[in-house]
């Protein structure tokens, strides 16, 4: 038996723990909310069986079969996309609603929707983040507790390791995953409290220097983005509204905030793949106007980059910065995982779309005027896309016109 297999069910064990007691924090007499794919169902049975042990109420789970996704896709008529299950997003409404919370277990197929119509995947995306819309609200708001981690699903494995056994490439995932993740450690749990500490440290010096503009310079990328009077930097973990703190993504590298719709000027370009929604986005492009995407272009997925961009009127501007050192632990794995969770803590990112409400002071106690005045972006996407790089260089600028260098060749230097 190889080393892996001796301690695989102790650190899946101990992978359970971290996702309940850190990611969602789940506490007594809470109901947990899984969504999850059927592949990762020894995953959710200790999950379960941890989240029940902490003191969990009820465990509800939603189990997604990518071949179903795909058989939806292939076969039925073009108005099963235009139609959401009413009384499904008025369940999330409702568990969000009861104190719910709420874990994520994200593991696609980068490509399962390659061959499919692009417009009907759009339409589809589109329906259900129409639906979905109050839900989601929660979510960004931080109304509820919530997390996503991964597990390996073969056809992901199979996409990041192509050339090993489908055994071994499940393996090297897991290795990949319970590295990244800390689970491999001793005490999983102490080893986080360290590095949110060290993010913290990150959010602190950024929140007193307030700074106006952040300049962004790499290959292909000349970038000014204008932050809000008031903004706040996150990152680590967070506070749900009733007070719990979690961390809702496991792993997280970076620190973020929010972006003034309106002041985002120069061109960006991606420096790894977008997973979005079965599909891939590479090597594209984006050159922002006032805040607004003006022209863009891919050597791969451009039209379903166009309809992502075509969504609607916020999903052409940005609803997040971020900041991640080159040498966070998921750049130096070496892989492109094809799942934004991981690739965006590789790598500096922005993302398109709805911003964080508790991103700008008092923001979740705003409606959706209110925080388009003070510069914050509505939509039904928020999609990360990540743009850093060991060439990237990143100045913030002060309310009087003093430029401080933040990183440089991707590595903090304050």
């Amino acid at each position: 038996m190889s080393e892996f297999e001796n301690t695989f069910e102790t650190n899946l064990q101990k992978y359970a723990e971290l996702a309940v007691k850190v990611g969602v924090n789940i506490q007594q007499g809470q109901t947990l909310v899984i969504n999850a794919p059927i592949e990762a169902s020894d995953f959710v049975h200790k999950v379960t069986k941890t989240a029940y042990q902490a003191g969990a109420k009820n465990v509800h789970v939603e189990w997604n079969d990518e071949t179903l996704t795909l058989l939806k896709f292939q076969h039925a008529p073009d108005e099963a996309f235009t139609a959401f299950p009413t009384w499904k997003a008025k369940g999330f409404e409702e568990m969000a609603e009861d104190d719910a919370a709420f874990l994520t277990i994200h593991a696609s197929n980068p490509d399962l929707l390659k061959e499919v119509d692009p417009k009907k995947v759009a339409t589809a995306n589109k329906t259900r983040a129409k639906a979905m819309y109050t839900f989601s609200t929660y979510i960004k708001s931080s109304k509820v507790s919530w997390s996503i981690v991964s597990v390996p699903t073969k056809d992901w494995a199979k996409k990041i390791f192509p050339d090993v056994s489908e055994k071994a490439r499940i393996e090297k995932l897991w290795q990949s995953i319970f590295s990244i993740t800390r689970v491999d450690q001793d005490d999983p749990v102490h080893a986080w409290h360290q590095h949110l500490e060290t993010l913290k440290s990150k959010v602190e010096y950024m929140n007193d220097k307030k700074f106006a503009k952040l300049h962004y310079s790499g290959p292909g990328t000349d970038l000014s983005i204008e932050l809000p009077q008031g903004h706040v930097w996150l990152g680590g973990g967070e506070k749900s509204q009733n007070g719990v703190f979690t961390v809702p993504n496991m792993p997280t590298e970076e620190i973020f905030t929010m972006p003034h719709k309106d002041g985002v000027n120069g061109t960006v370009k991606s420096t790894k793949p977008l997973n979005y929604s079965g599909n891939l986005i590479d090597e594209f492009q984006l050159t922002f106007k006032d805040g607004k995407v003006v022209d863009f272009d891919a050597e791969q997925g451009y039209n379903i980059l166009k309809d992502l961009l075509d969504t609607d009127e916020g999903a052409r501007r940005l609803g997040e910065v971020a900041l991640v050192p080159h040498s966070s632990p998921i750049s130096q794995s070496g892989l492109i995982f094809y799942n934004t969770l991981y690739d965006e803590n590789a790598s500096s990112h922005l993302a398109l779309g709805a911003t964080y409400p508790n991103c700008i002071e008092g923001g979740t106690k705003m409606d959706k005027e209110d925080l388009a005045q003070k510069g914050g972006n509505d939509s039904l996407i928020h999609v990360d896309f990540m743009m850093g790089s060991a060439e990237m260089n990143v100045d913030g600028e002060t309310l009087d016109g003093q430029r401080i260098a933040l990183m440089r060749n991707g590595e903090w230097v304050i």
